[in-house]
């Protein structure tokens, strides 16, 4: 039985006390209105209505129906509009990761920009390695994830939106030889130490900072893992080595000194991820407007200037996917 599609001729007969004029309302015939009231009367074993030659009139059982089942269709009208929304993707819980590297300044950038464009979402953001992103993407217990690249998205059955590279500084003690003001290269820093995150925690990104760091002409003498931006700040105030990372994790703490790389100098490249196969109606959209601050924050178009295109997917034919490299982002004044 049809029970809210039974109370909604109802109320139109309790409102107007009168069946041919309900069913006018109604755009329907009378005969299967009168059928419906009397289905439903069935239904609750109950006489709705009392029908004389002087018209119509609501029973006692009628009266308190009418007054109860205001509430349940209003609330089932409320149920359809949600779950609609939800399907659009502007209503419901999204939850997405981030590296514990990201800087929250920029993680607020990318909530804000997302809150103003679906602020019936919520965003539940948890903190965790590219490495443990991937896996919980491929089990659907995330909707979306930001990774750090290169990664392979494929064989987990993910697909993603072109990288993006923040830009990186290198961290100092306050009393280091390389302190001072403006681009430090890397080949200023010899032998030094590196501190970095562990290699199983995004194992393409920590080849391909080696890598880069190399190529620069910094050859750590020894390589130093913290698994947090608090560790890695507690290593290089204690002269354990330097680190690479965002400036703003580097502000938080004044006993160390950060130096940008300038415009040749590595960057971490990240994306935004979700599972190919029946992804989270809201997490292109996430993906979309948070990759806009992204880009906003980084302050270049997220260009390749070196390294072979990663992988593609449909959705990216034609774009280049640079996630096999730490790699430099043109800035727009640059041409």
């Amino acid at each position: 039985m049809d029970l809210l599609r039974h109370l909604r001729y109802f109320r139109a007969v309790a409102e107007e006390l009168h069946f041919g004029r309900a069913a006018e309302r109604l755009h329907m015939a009378q005969p299967p209105l009168s059928r419906s009231v009397r289905s439903l009367e069935e239904e609750l074993g109950a006489r709705l209505f009392d029908r004389t030659s002087r018209g119509v009139r609501l029973t006692a059982a009628g009266e308190t129906l009418l007054a109860e089942s205001g509430e349940l269709l209003a609330r089932a009208e409320r149920m359809r509009t949600l779950v609609a929304r939800a399907h659009r993707g502007e209503h419901g819980t999204l939850r997405i990761g981030v590296p514990p590297e990201l800087p929250g300044r920029v993680l607020a950038r990318m909530l804000t920009a997302f809150a103003a464009e679906a602020p019936g979402v919520q965003v539940e953001p948890r903190e965790l390695s590219t490495a443990e992103q991937v896996r919980l993407l491929a089990d659907r217990e995330l909707d979306a994830g930001l990774l750090q690249h290169p990664v392979e998205l494929e064989p987990a059955g993910l697909v993603g939106e072109p990288a993006t590279g923040l830009p990186l500084g290198v961290v100092l003690p306050r009393d280091s030889p390389q302190a001072g003001t403006g681009p430090l290269p890397l080949a200023a820093l010899g032998g030094s130490p590196l501190v970095i995150f562990p290699r199983q925690a995004a194992p393409g990104l920590y080849d391909a900072t080696l890598g880069a760091c190399r190529a620069q002409g910094w050859h750590p003498s020894r390589i130093v893992h913290a698994g947090s931006p608090e560790v890695v700040m507690g290593l290089v105030i204690a002269g354990r080595g330097a680190a690479l990372a965002h400036e703003a994790v580097a502000r938080k703490e004044p006993r160390v000194l950060w130096r940008p790389l300038g415009t040749d100098g590595p960057r971490w490249p990240v994306s935004f991820v979700r599972p190919a196969a029946a992804p989270h109606p809201a997490a292109r959209r996430l993906a979309a407007t948070a990759t806009a601050a992204l880009r906003a924050e980084a302050g270049g178009t997220g260009e390749c200037l070196a390294g072979r295109p990663g992988p593609r997917t449909a959705e990216s034919d034609g774009a280049p996917r640079p996630w096999d490299v730490v790699y430099a982002v043109r800035r727009p004044e640059e041409g």
